[in-house]
């Protein structure tokens, strides 16, 4: 009987090289620094500064190399995504949003192919934009995507825009495990050294982008199977104060119940590389509301997430819920 310990990751990406020589053939990408494990991305499909470096490690596009990662780290499957520098959030022109949505989902599923069960793709959808719906329910019906992946904002839309109703309606219809992680970060020259905006600035967005949701309404209307990358960024610290502003401010009391309760329906990775925080997660939000997410293979990803999971110190059944029994039970729908 094997003894292999079932580990879902569900937070971990690939930047298929398809996509890369299709943005390079049309001036929107450089790939003169590949043998450094260097890419640069347009801002409007990154998002980041021109000619701001992406770090593109080999395993972001060979499956070999990152079956082997796998191996080394225990995880026994990933739930891949693209990442934010190919999410188009500073992106103005729905034409090519959706081109590039596109071409990115097709490129994934394509590397992820002979490999499903290890390695399943969650399909990207293009915020902002009527077309949102569709391209889920074809990375849904077509692509064999597992689950789709949503950032926090597209073409200066919110994530409570009512452009997008109909694209969380649809998610919820179909049960489908969402996955949100910032492709974006509140502006300002103050982030603009020491790789702040992904240091403090993902953190920050995915806090604004899930604060809107609950404001807004969107997760009192839905019932989304939402995971927040990062451990929900700064929002797990803004509980009490989200709570205080929807009881003593008319503005912010937009739901029925307390912001907190709807915080506590969803879902959370243990990227937050703080034994003392994710045990605090925990305690927060529930261990079953709680699931492995490494942000591979990118240098700020968890490379030991067996060991992040035995530091909290849970008995086996909840330590096996946080490393695949909860994921499992989303991605089956039976959550």
């Amino acid at each position: 009987m094997s003894d292999i310990q079932p580990v879902i990751d569900v937070h971990a990406h690939a930047l298929p090289m398809p996509l890369l020589t299709w943005l390079s053939g049309r001036g929107l990408a450089d790939l003169s620094d590949l043998a450094a494990g260097v890419v640069r991305i347009d801002p409007q499909v990154s998002g980041i500064p021109k000619g701001a470096p992406i770090p593109l490690p080999p395993a972001q596009y060979d499956v070999a190399e990152r079956l082997a990662d796998l191996r080394r780290t225990g995880v026994t499957r990933q739930l891949v995504s693209v990442p934010p520098f190919v999410m188009c959030a500073d992106a103005t022109d729905e034409r090519d949003v959706l081109a590039v949505v596109r071409r990115g989902n097709d490129a994934l599923a394509d590397l992820l192919a002979g490999h499903r069960g290890v390695l399943d793709p969650l399909g990207h959808v293009p915020l902002g934009t009527p077309a949102a719906p569709e391209e889920a329910r074809r990375c849904l019906d077509e692509l064999g995507c597992v689950g789709i992946a949503i950032g926090t904002r597209g073409l200066g839309r919110e994530l409570d825009d009512p452009v997008h109703e109909p694209l969380w309606e649809f998610l919820t219809d179909r049960r489908a495990f969402v996955f949100l992680h910032p492709n974006s970060v509140p502006g300002g020259s103050r982030l603009a050294d020491y790789w702040l905006p992904q240091l403090a600035g993902f953190p920050m967005e995915t806090a604004l982008a899930v604060s809107r949701l609950v404001l807004g309404g969107v997760l009192e209307r839905h019932d989304l199977r939402l995971c927040l990358a990062h451990g929900g960024g700064c929002l797990p610290s803004l509980l009490g104060r989200l709570d205080l502003g929807w009881s003593r401010k008319a503005v912010a009391r937009t739901t029925p119940r307390p912001p907190s309760d709807y915080l506590r329906r969803l879902y959370y990775d243990t990227a937050t590389f703080s034994t003392p925080l994710l045990r605090r997660l925990v305690e927060d939000f529930g261990v079953d509301h709680v699931l492995v997410g490494t942000d591979y293979p990118f240098e700020l990803a968890d490379t030991d997430p067996l060991g992040t999971v035995a530091a909290l110190g849970l008995a086996p059944g909840e330590a096996a819920a946080v490393r695949a029994g909860t994921a499992t039970a989303l991605l089956t729908g039976s959550a």
